[in-house]
């Protein structure tokens, strides 16, 4: 029962199974915390480091040695209450999209059409865009590259680049941030910010995709195929992109 509960403020069993050791056993080393949950001492770190994210495990150093402990249990109640806030703001983006998405809802009877995408599925959302870029008159996509999402986006695509330049299809990258680089049929503009953007928008023909963060600083993504969605971002694109 303590291990589901866990699960629903974001833990997955080793991660709960590593808390609850903690919690019984006091200040551990990463060997000892292994040992008594029966994981590797790799798997065993990574969790302890998920579970200091969330504030709910410190450590200290003795000798040479690292020494985990877990906080207080009412540190639970921060997760909530972080989770809360989360779920305020993001009612609060909801609302303000919605005449937007209310009209699309309306337009002509076309209503759109989303998929969503998991960590492991995002590669099939630029497959799309090379397929779908593929077979476009305007072999020509458009994105706003987020820093926080961009190391992610091409891991398991790592060739993406070398693929949509042999197809002869051309990008234009409102760089968010620093870094990325020229790889050719390229053109890239930097957009400066001092805030952390967590969401990177592809912008092709007919569709447009969003790979965000969520909650675990994993990214997940939505493509919306809708033509009225495409078009407002390629004008609100195009527009931004004559005046960096």
């Amino acid at each position: 029962m303590q291990v589901d509960i866990l699960k629903k403020l974001g833990f997955n069993d080793k991660n709960a199974k590593i808390y609850l050791a903690l919690l019984r056993l006091g200040p551990s080393s990463v060997r000892k915390l292994a040992q008594n949950c029966e994981l590797n001492r790799g798997t065993t770190y990574d969790s302890l480091k998920w579970l200091k994210d969330e504030g709910v495990v410190t450590f200290y150093q003795k000798d040479t040695k690292q020494y985990f402990v877990a906080e207080k249990p009412e540190k639970l109640l921060d997760i909530i209450h972080h989770r809360e806030e989360e779920l305020r703001e993001t009612g609060k983006d909801v609302e303000k999209m919605l005449p937007e998405l209310q009209a699309l809802h309306n337009k002509d009877g076309e209503r759109p059409i989303a998929r969503y995408y998991a960590k492991d599925e995002l590669h099939l959302i630029l497959e799309d865009v090379i397929n779908t870029c593929e077979h476009s008159e305007e072999k020509l996509y458009r994105i706003y590259s987020a820093e926080g999402v961009r190391e992610f986006l091409y891991e398991d695509f790592p060739t993406f680049s070398d693929v949509r330049i042999s197809k002869g299809i051309e990008v234009k990258v409102i760089a968010i941030g620093k870094g990325g680089e020229l790889r050719g049929l390229d053109e890239r503009k930097w957009l400066q910010s001092d805030k952390d953007t967590s969401t990177y928008i592809l912008i092709y023909p007919g569709k447009t995709a969003y790979i965000s963060l969520n909650a675990k600083n994993e990214p997940v993504g939505v493509v919306i195929k809708n033509d009225g969605v495409n078009e407002t971002q390629k004008l609100i694109f195009d527009n931004l992109w004559e005046n960096l």
